[in-house]
């Protein structure tokens, strides 16, 4: 593995890097307050990075997407997988709820990308999808999902609730995981596009949240909710010795990415923290010993080790991805990495910056609230933990718990 940037990346991230500062920071602050207001200034984006990815770019939650096709021997392959994870992290050094809720760019376009077949990638095409996993009943343990998929005919009736469904009242689809025989466990567990607009689904409520306002956050209500058959992702059998495999394998194709938001945050206010030092007429000195250094200038380089860190473990499980190598154990260790990293490093910018960092005067207390999300959704930390054990001692989910 190569770790300098691929050039092929250059234009492109530093393109993200201008957004980020031009764009989406001076609205931050806007609509960190106006929760639940739409950005309209994010309309323009969705054609500009539609054209992008049409152009081969990575830029949306769709193109995380592991390549089936092997490299041929020596080849070093650099895909969407690594270059959606460079240009993230510059888009969340601006806003990360902004970024969430670009037109087009939700983690249910991800699960299509992932296990849809032609047919369906070509009918869901240009449309924004999110991803309803979460129950009141079913957090961070997914196989206990209780909604329900029961065939009729030629349709899918759908019965349940979702919550905290990222986009979930913006986009024009949503992902809706739920299970066709709950005694079977896992392996019933299917995912099912839903459109907005649907008899039997509604919204019931937006929660007011911690971070990443910008983004909204839904609850869903399914109630006899009628589908077309083709629209499951994957087949319709059940398959007791995969489990709900198919499903799942989206997450390692999307948690480098949740770990590449947590480093953008986290860039961004070391970044800010640096700056702040420099007017107070610190200067850095990493030719001597740590021991030899004021304690906070030794902090900044602790932090600063810890975000690279994190960073190689990300780009290494996109770049996997890219390589056709699988890389569930990896694709944990970056989300459990970066999320633990991306809240510490921006708890302690605000600490150290002290008023400054407290205030809403930058953008640092913000960054330290949106940066707490990112160690919860698409598995908490300590069920990233449990995935890295169960790899690495060879049980399964019924073995260690």
């Amino acid at each position: 593995m190569n770790l300098e940037i691929p050039k092929k990346y250059t234009d492109i991230t530093l393109l993200a890097r201008q957004v980020a500062e031009n764009t989406f920071r001076p609205i931050s602050r806007k609509y960190d307050s106006a929760e639940h207001a739409y950005p309209v200034e994010l309309d323009m984006f969705e054609s500009i990075m539609r054209g992008m990815e049409e152009g081969g770019a990575s830029l949306g939650a769709s193109g995380a997407t592991r390549d089936k096709k092997a490299p041929t021997p020596g080849e070093i392959r650099n895909g969407k997988n690594m270059g959606l994870v460079l240009n993230t992290i510059e888009m969340c050094r601006g806003d990360a709820g902004l970024l969430l809720t670009i037109p087009g760019q939700g983690l249910g376009n991800a699960a299509i990308a992932a296990v849809a077949n032609d047919e369906q990638k070509a009918r869901f095409a240009s449309q924004w999808a999110s991803m309803a996993i979460t129950e009141p009943g079913a957090g961070s343990d997914s196989g206990n999902i209780s909604t329900t998929a029961r065939l009729d005919g030629d349709s899918w009736v759908l019965n349940g609730e979702k919550i905290f469904v990222t986009c979930g009242e913006r986009a024009k689809l949503v992902v809706v995981w739920a299970t066709l025989d709950k005694a079977k466990g896992k392996a019933a567990i299917k995912s099912f596009v839903v459109e907005h607009g649907t008899p039997g689904m509604r919204v019931e409520r937006l929660e007011k949240k911690l971070g990443i306002r910008a983004s909204d956050t839904a609850t869903l209500v399914f109630t006899d909710c009628r589908i077309p058959r083709t629209n499951i992702l994957g087949s319709e059998t059940i398959e007791t010795e995969q489990s709900f495999s198919g499903a799942m394998k989206t997450f390692d194709n999307t948690r480098p990415l949740i770990a590449a938001m947590a480093l953008g945050v986290a860039q961004a206010s070391l970044e800010v923290t640096r700056e702040l030092f420099e007017k107070a007429g610190y200067t850095f000195h990493y030719e001597k010993n740590v021991w030899d250094l004021p304690a906070i200038e030794a902090e900044l380089y602790r932090l600063e080790a810890e975000l690279e860190a994190a960073r190689l473990s990300v780009l290494k499980a996109a770049w996997m991805a890219d390589n056709g190598m699988p890389n569930s154990l990896e694709a944990s260790m970056a989300k459990a990495k970066a999320g633990r990293v991306g809240n510490e490093l921006t708890l302690r910018c605000v600490e150290l910056c002290g008023q400054m960092g407290y205030s809403e005067d930058l953008l640092l207390e913000k960054w330290a609230r949106d940066s707490k999300i990112f160690d919860i959704f698409e598995g908490t930390q300590q069920i990233q933990k449990l995935v890295i054990a169960r790899r690495l001692l060879g049980k399964t989910s019924k073995e260690l718990k």
